[in-house]
C-alpha cells in the first residue's frame, strides 16, 4: 500500500511540473509509466486510480495545483481519465504476455495511444460544447502531435528506471 501511495504522490508532484499549453505539458505520463513499470500492472493501476480519486475529491494533485470533479469534466479531464485506461491495458497485456522488455514497450505505447484517443475525443466534445466545433486535425495538433516525441522519451526513461530498481525493493501484489 505504501508503494501505491508513493507513486500516486509522485504522479501529483510530476503533474505540478508543467509548461502551460492548450493541454499542459507535464510529467504526469512519466509518473504513470514509472508506476506501471515499477509496481506492475495491478499495483500500478491502483496507484493511478488513487491519484485520480484524490484529484476528483478536490485534493490539488492535477496540473496547476488543481483538483476537483470540474478538472475531470474539463477539456483535459479525458487525458487524466485516459491514464486509467492506459494502466488497465498495460495490466492486461503484461498479465498475458509477461513483463519482458518488448512487452512492456508495446504495452506502454499502446496505452499511450488509448490515452490520446480517449483524451482527444473528450477534449473535442467538451471544447465543442463550450466554444463551438473543433476539427479532429486541430484537436490533434493542439493535444497530441506536440506530445508524441516527449511521451515516447518518457516511456523510455520510465522503463529504464523500472528495470534499474532492484526487485527486492518492490512488493508486487
Amino acid at each position: 500500500m505504501v508503494q501505491i501511495a508513493l507513486f500516486a504522490a509522485i504522479m501529483a508532484v510530476c503533474s505540478w511540473i508543467q509548461i502551460p499549453m492548450t493541454v499542459p505539458f507535464t510529467l504526469q505520463t512519466f509518473a504513470v509509466f514509472c508506476a506501471l513499470g515499477t509496481l506492475g500492472g495491478k499495483s500500478g493501476t491502483i496507484s493511478v486510480l488513487v491519484y485520480i480519486v484524490l484529484g476528483a475529491v478536490g485534493v490539488p494533485v492535477f496540473a496547476g495545483f488543481s483538483g476537483g470533479v470540474g478538472v475531470l469534466l474539463g477539456t483535459t479531464g479525458g487525458y487524466i481519465i485516459g491514464f486509467l485506461f492506459t494502466a488497465l491495458l498495460y495490466w492486461a497485456i503484461t498479465h498475458f504476455f509477461g513483463e519482458k522488455l518488448p512487452v512492456m514497450i508495446i504495452a506502454m505505447v499502446l496505452g499511450l495511444l488509448v490515452c490520446y484517443a480517449f483524451g482527444t475525443a473528450w477534449f473535442m466534445i467538451v471544447y465543442t460544447n463550450a466554444n463551438g466545433a473543433v476539427g479532429l486535425i486541430a484537436a490533434l495538433s493542439w493535444c497530441v502531435f506536440p506530445f508524441i516525441i516527449p511521451d515516447l522519451v518518457k516511456i523510455a526513461l520510465a522503463i529504464l528506471i523500472a528495470k534499474r530498481i532492484p526487485k527486492r525493493f518492490i512488493h508486487r501484489v
